[in-house]
């Protein structure tokens, strides 16, 4: 297991943060609070660690198989409108991400970017319905030899960053990162008509490991 680059800096502020901490407890408080204090500050401390936590993973791969881009468990399957990029129906699977999840969000299949946006936008609840199009969002499109998707990375109530890594020509390779959501959120996967969904609404899944879909051939 590593540490995410892009929590480095959090983990360096959290760990003076604690160190300040346990010194000011044990110079200043009696034992009776400083020591629940420490407790409580270190619990934190550990959280901020485990949050950016990378696991050592042996990926799945295939070429008509769209992998889990995050872990979480799966809100939402159904077809709806598309209204950014495909401006059709599409079968949209939602993957929902506690602050306990990693974090890293990967490519389900490899081809190259199509369409890569930033959207500001408000920061309701995770798994409320209208987060998918008001909420902070990127949309990202990848195109293969089987299919064309598109990936909504989606900030929630407490994430207040996305990260996107993709760009407009570059070469997606599944299972490679495509960026990171800070403490809290959501992707949603928007697939062609048709595609046969082997996850099920509950499903708790892994980014890189378990298998969303399967393209038709």
């Amino acid at each position: 297991m590593s540490i995410h680059k892009e929590g480095h800096m959090y983990c360096v502020v959290a760990t003076v943060l604690y160190a300040i901490v346990i010194w000011l407890c044990l110079t200043f408080l009696p034992g009776f609070l400083s020591y629940p204090l420490m407790f409580i500050t270190g619990l934190l401390w550990f959280w901020v660690f485990w949050f950016f936590r990378i696991p050592a993973r042996t990926f799945t791969q295939g070429e008509q198989l769209l992998i889990s881009p995050c872990d979480g468990k799966v809100v939402v399957i159904e077809e709806t409108h598309e209204g950014e990029y495909f401006k059709d129906q599409r079968i949209q699977v939602s993957i929902f991400m506690s602050p306990l999840n990693v974090h890293v969000n990967r490519y389900p299949l490899s081809g190259t970017v199509q369409y890569a946006r930033y959207h500001k936008g408000k920061y309701l609840v995770a798994w409320h319905p209208k987060s998918s199009t008001e909420n902070e969002r990127t949309t990202i499109v990848v195109k293969s030899s089987k299919a064309e998707i598109l990936i909504r990375q989606i900030a929630g109530a407490v994430a207040r960053r996305i990260v996107m890594y993709s760009k407009e020509g570059d070469a997606a390779t599944q299972n490679a990162e495509l960026g990171f959501i800070k403490f809290g959120s959501r992707v949603d996967l928007f697939l062609p008509p048709g595609t046969k969904i082997n996850a099920k609404i509950g499903d708790v899944v892994q980014g890189g490991i378990d298998v969303i879909a399967t393209l038709n051939v």
